[in-house]
């Protein structure tokens, strides 16, 4: 699949409920050590790509100038879960300040007026922030009505 397909999934209705949802993604890469490492991380998609704000000091920042291949998930916690699953590769830039789409995250996940407050204070913790951007490689939906994991569907079908 072509990147214009990945972002045509991307619009896909239970790929945007997640995309635009207040979901943390879990941000997948591997550590200087060569393990795996997994966090949850505000994020902003801009129709593309996604875009993370960290701390520049971040081991991440380091992690990734090493192994620029990544994974993201976002899924609900509800049944059945929708599941939005990403691999693709990062770039690091610092930037000075806050970096915008960080700031957008915040007011995304703690509404207008706390997320301008925390981008206040982010701006005065941070003289550099680094601007993760990660763009996507291989994307899957699951919402275990009509997409279901590859064993999964495997299993229905032997039922058949």
């Amino acid at each position: 699949m072509g990147q214009q397909g990945i972002v045509q999934l991307l619009k896909d209705p239970v790929a945007q409920e997640l995309l635009n949802s207040n979901i943390p993604a879990r941000f997948v890469y591997i550590g200087l050590d060569g393990s795996p490492r997994v966090i949850p991380i505000w994020f902003h998609w801009d129709g593309q790509r996604f875009v993370l704000g960290t701390g520049d000091h971040s081991p991440k920042v380091k992690a990734l100038s090493k192994h620029s291949k990544v994974a993201l998930t976002i899924d609900e916690n509800t049944y059945p879960p929708k599941v939005l699953l990403v691999r693709g590769t990062a770039s690091v830039q610092l930037i000075d300040g806050v970096v915008p789409e960080y700031a957008e995250a915040a007011r995304k996940y703690l509404g207008e007026e706390q997320g301008r407050g925390w981008a206040e204070q982010a701006r005065a913790m941070y003289r550099q922030m680094a601007r993760i951007v990660v763009l996507p490689e291989w994307v899957k939906i699951l919402d275990f009505q009509t997409r279901f994991p590859k064993t999964l569907e495997e299993a229905i079908s032997r039922m058949k």
